[in-house]
């Protein structure tokens, strides 16, 4: 078996994470919106924090696609390196927000 690419690597990909989480957070701190709308979903059931997720970034398309592109290495980093670096929770909400 060949070694891992350096960004595959434990310290890059809990990096790529941490920089990613840093990047997103900054931003819900700069869109009270978009901050009100994901902490409003992190206390709802899964159908409805999904509901309500879709309906706010479908009126705010902008926001949505300046979320995906702050989260887009998360996924990158996941295909590249053929890991799953979210625990199951975080990436099933990762997933459907990256779905659309």
């Amino acid at each position: 078996a060949g070694a891992q690419p350096a960004q595959c690597t434990a310290s890059s990909l809990t990096g790529t994470v941490s920089s990613v989480t840093a990047a997103a957070r900054q931003y819900l701190d700069a869109h009270p919106g978009a901050n009100q709308a994901v902490t409003a979903a992190m206390n709802q059931p899964r159908p409805a924090a999904e509901a309500n997720l879709r309906g706010y970034f479908t009126a705010n398309p902008g926001e949505y696609y300046d979320l995906r592109g702050i989260l887009a290495p998360i996924g990158d980093a996941q295909n590249n390196c053929n890991v799953t670096v979210l625990p199951a929770d975080l990436q099933s909400a990762y997933n459907t927000f990256m779905a659309g």
